[in-house]
């Protein structure tokens, strides 16, 4: 539904009178809370398609806030539009293994059966067709979000028939299942997407029991829970690699007694997507996690924040937090024990990469635009709403659950010296077998090749592009803190790739997903990407090479955040491990000046005016 405008006489219709109900009502089901923003935003955009000039005013005015603030947040995040969408929105991911997958054909078949162009909406207002970055498939791509329905493993063949039945009234939901209505949130879930479970390893993906390491902990003391899990040597596990007991420690002994626990499953990393895995099969787990964690800081709220992009997992998570406090494991009072209390909302994102960093996903949850905030204070210090809040991965906090389970030593033993336990590695690209594998720290990446049988790659990107490209002689490497560390993601590159194309496409997602706060990643990736555009067309020289690292150098060291900081990566790691690469598209200047200008692209527009060719310029003119 397309919300209406004022009449000519500046009277409202009708229509608009409804809608603006509609919206306070809305506003209304969030407690008119203003910290609850992005939850408002996503239900009128939802609801109307998109979040209009009078739907902003109408929530400005029950939130308290003004029309600036609420447009702030609404233009902030990529899945709010302030220009009405489709009814049926077609998201396809254009990560770069979509595009090494099929994705051109996919997007041409959508594009031929639906009669619209890519980032355009139907005139009668059905469709919009547009790319979005990773969605988290990369192991089944290509992808696609169709409203809040994914769909995988995409051909031209499939593309052109899913569009041929939303043309005959198929709802979305009708794609996975015409009984999606009968199924269970579990169903609906596995039935949409492939957990791709390649290797169970001992820890998260084998057996696990039920609320084991929960009924441990409810017998223990705050600080024992903590001693245990440092003492397991259990470390972040989302890339940074904080030790997880440091952070919890840190959190319980600020004197403020409101604390919060807060899932970071919002793992936009291109590449990435172990995490998917663990929200599926293992979320009683996490949700086990969480709560161990509350208790061991004197927690009693905590915050799943679920990227956009999984939206299709909210319903099952919630199902599985319902039962949960059936049966008196979260909520109050658990597991018996008075004064135990703790209870998990679901923050669903809309859209951000840069959410991801812990920082940026507080200010979401507070209703505001995504962005990092200043450093110090630390969020185990004053994190949500100034309160001490601790933020863990998903994977961290079901490793968690594990170690109160079977112990710190069972834990410790597994894996390698400042690497212990398991790490979950979401492997896609060239290889015979993606998925996930759940394998000991300390593999070298040889070893994980013969397993995915990716044997013939010739570049392996380690941690997704905010990590490291390797070439063939650095395969021997080890998939370790110490070494190559990783939130997960190992995409596998064959011969036949271009390097460039791939940095290249890895700088303009970061160009894309930058928050645009401080100049040097706004405006520094741009030079970037530009720079890697000019060694693509043969117009760069050796002085060009000097400049990436001098740029990149500049960026990393002045970027408020990680963002900015691990940005020039896909460069500089490229620039290290594959020279040959930069080198054999370097023209030499014979005559000492650089080659900047490129005289064809410079003049293309003005033949298009002209309709004519030049004779000076045009090396072929007259034959």
């Amino acid at each position: 539904m397309v919300e209406a405008h004022s009449t000519g006489n500046g009277v409202a219709a009708p229509k608009d009178a409804r809608n603006s109900r509609a919206i306070t009502g809305i506003c209304d089901r969030f407690g008119n809370d203003p910290h609850r923003m992005l939850d408002i935003l996503r239900a009128v955009q939802d609801r109307f398609r998109w979040i209009s000039p009078t739907a902003m005013e109408t929530i400005a005015e029950a939130t308290g806030l003004t029309r600036i603030a609420v447009e702030g947040v609404a233009s902030f995040y990529s899945f709010l539009s302030l220009e009405p969408k489709g009814a049926i929105t077609i998201r396809l991911c254009d990560d770069i293994v979509d595009r090494f997958a099929g994705l051109d054909d996919v997007v041409k078949s959508f594009e031929d059966e639906l009669g619209i162009k890519l980032g355009t909406t139907s005139v009668d207002g059905r469709f919009s067709l547009e790319y979005t970055p990773c969605i988290g498939m990369c192991d089944q791509a290509p992808a696609a979000m169709i409203n809040d329905i994914v769909v995988t493993r995409l051909t031209k063949e499939k593309a052109r028939s899913i569009a041929r039945a939303l043309q005959s009234e198929a709802r979305p939901q009708d794609l996975i299942s015409p009984q999606f209505d009968a199924l269970s949130p579990y169903e609906r879930v596995t039935m949409a997407v492939d957990s791709n479970i390649k290797h169970a390893g001992e820890v998260l993906l084998g057996p696990v029991p039920r609320d084991a390491g929960l009924e441990k902990a409810s017998v223990l003391q705050p600080e024992q829970i903590v001693a245990e899990v440092e003492a397991s040597g259990l470390r972040g596990c989302g890339g940074a690699g904080f030790t997880t007991g440091a952070k919890w420690r840190l959190a319980a002994a600020e004197a403020d007694t409101d604390r919060f626990v807060f899932c970071n499953a919002d793992e936009g990393e291109p590449g990435t997507f172990k995490d998917r895995v663990l929200l599926t099969e293992r979320a009683d787990l996490l949700i086990e996690g969480m709560t161990i964690a509350a208790r061991a800081v004197g927690a009693s709220e905590g915050l799943i924040y679920l990227r956009g992009e999984y939206v299709y997992l909210q319903e099952h998570l919630e199902s599985v937090l319902t039962e949960r406090r059936t049966r008196g494991v979260l909520g109050t009072d658990i597991m018996g024990k008075a004064g135990f209390d703790f209870d998990i909302r679901v923050q669903m994102g809309a859209g951000a990469y840069i959410c991801g960093e812990e920082g940026a996903l507080i200010s979401s949850c507070e209703g505001l635009p995504g962005e990092p905030k200043t450093r110090p204070p630390y969020p185990v210090n004053r994190g949500y709403l100034g309160h001490p809040t601790v933020v863990n991965n998903v994977e961290t906090f079901c490793h968690a659950a594990r170690i109160l389970d079977r112990g710190d030593e069972w834990f410790h033993a597994i894996g390698t010296k400042g690497s212990h336990g398991t790490k979950l590695f979401s492997v896609s690209g060239d290889c015979l077998n993606p998925g996930v594998y759940e394998l000991p720290y300390g593999l070298s990446v040889a070893e994980l090749l013969r397993m995915v049988s990716g044997e013939d790659a010739a570049a392996v990107l380690v941690g997704g592009p905010s990590g490291t490209m390797i070439s063939r002689d650095s395969f021997q490497r080890k998939l370790t803190f110490d070494d190559l560390a990783t939130g997960g993601a190992i995409i596998v590159f064959s011969g036949k790739r271009n390097i460039l194309e791939i940095v290249e496409y890895y700088m303009s997602f970061f160009v894309h997903e930058s928050c645009g706060y401080c100049t040097p990643c706004r405006v520094g990736n741009v030079f970037l990407q530009k720079a890697i555009q000019k060694f693509r067309k043969g117009n760069a020289d050796s002085s060009d090479i000097d400049y990436l690292r001098d740029l990149s150098a500049t960026i990393i060291e002045t970027s408020r955040c990680g963002l900015g900081v691990t940005s020039p990566n896909p460069i500089l790691s490229t620039l290290e491990n594959f020279p040959l690469v930069y080198s054999a598209v370097s023209k030499k200047s014979e005559d000492g000046m650089k080659a900047t200008f490129d005289i064809q692209s410079a003049i293309e527009e003005a033949r298009g005016i002209a309709k004519r060719r030049s004779y000076i310029f045009d090396r072929d003119y007259g034959k």
